[in-house]
Order: C-alpha cells, then sequence, then structure tokens
C-alpha cells in the first residue's frame, strides 16, 4: 500500500519514514531479453540459458541496470502523488548490487525516505530503494534515487 503526499508539508514531514515494500514481481527471461534488446547488451550471461546453466551464477541473471530500471517500477507502488504540478527524477547515489538476480527470481522493493529538502520551489526527496529477492539476505540492488516535486498551492 502506498503512501500519498498532497503537500510539500507532507513530503517535508515523512523524512525518515519506512516506505514499506511492494509487491513480488517474478524475473522471467523474457523481461531479460526485452532489456537486452533495448540496450544492446547481449552478455551470454543474461540470455544464453544453457550456457549459463553451467557459467558461475548456475542461470541466466539480470543485467545489473534492470534491476536498477525496475526501482522506478516499484517507486509508485510506494509513492502516490495528489495536487501535483510535476515531478522529475533528478538522479541517484549510492548504487550497488550486492547479489545477483537469477531468472526465476521473485523481488520486490523496499524503500526509505531517508532525506527531503527544498531545493528552490520544489521539494527534493532521497529514497534508498533496495530491490529485495526472494529467500536471499542481500539484496539485488541498493539505490538512492532523487526525485524533485512541484506541488499545486493548497487552496484556502
Amino acid at each position: 500500500m502506498s503512501t500519498v503526499f498532497s503537500s510539500t508539508g507532507q513530503l517535508l514531514a515523512a523524512e525518515g519514514m519506512d516506505l514499506g515494500r511492494t509487491d513480488w514481481l517474478l524475473l522471467t527471461q523474457e523481461r531479460i531479453n526485452l532489456f537486452a534488446e533495448a540496450t544492446g547488451d547481449h552478455q551470454w550471461i543474461h540470455v544464453d540459458p544453457q550456457r549459463a546453466a553451467t557459467g558461475p551464477f548456475g542461470a541466466c541473471i539480470a543485467h545489473g541496470y534492470l534491476t536498477l530500471a525496475l526501482a522506478n517500477l516499484f517507486m509508485p507502488q510506494l509513492m502516490q502523488f495528489e495536487n501535483l504540478a510535476m515531478g522529475v527524477n533528478y538522479g541517484s547515489d549510492r548504487l550497488r548490487f550486492p547479489a545477483p538476480v537469477k531468472v526465476g527470481s521473485r523481488i520486490r522493493g523496499h524503500g526509505q525516505l531517508v532525506r527531503v529538502e527544498m531545493q528552490g520551489q520544489a521539494v527534493q526527496a532521497v529514497v534508498r530503494m533496495s530491490v529485495e529477492i526472494e529467500g536471499s539476505e542481500r539484496p539485488g540492488c541498493v539505490v538512492d534515487t532523487i526525485s524533485r516535486y512541484t506541488f499545486n498551492p493548497l487552496e484556502q
């Protein structure tokens, strides 16, 4: 269940909040193959199931950047906005890939609102997103995402 923010003040007050976890997502070979097509990264550890079965991971694994990109899929499951004039992705910090994500794994996002501050008329929010792998102690990806939100003025 996502947290809904409708004003700058609400978002500022939520600094430090654990945003919870998303639903599980099954990572399929089809998703990995589509990412390989989109990026041109056809390395065998991602797209060749027969060869990958005898490789270091025992199966195909997701591209690290695919795992990172899924943070964008998970974010709206954790945070929703009302009364928003505009929101933009500003960047990211502290990107790590602690564990490989094997094809057939179930993954989910876990978010924490680690820092919130004003940047001009916008409020900048840093969400630490961990892409958890079912049955693994280590996540597939941890990234501090940075977004900027501009809310419409609240009516009096």
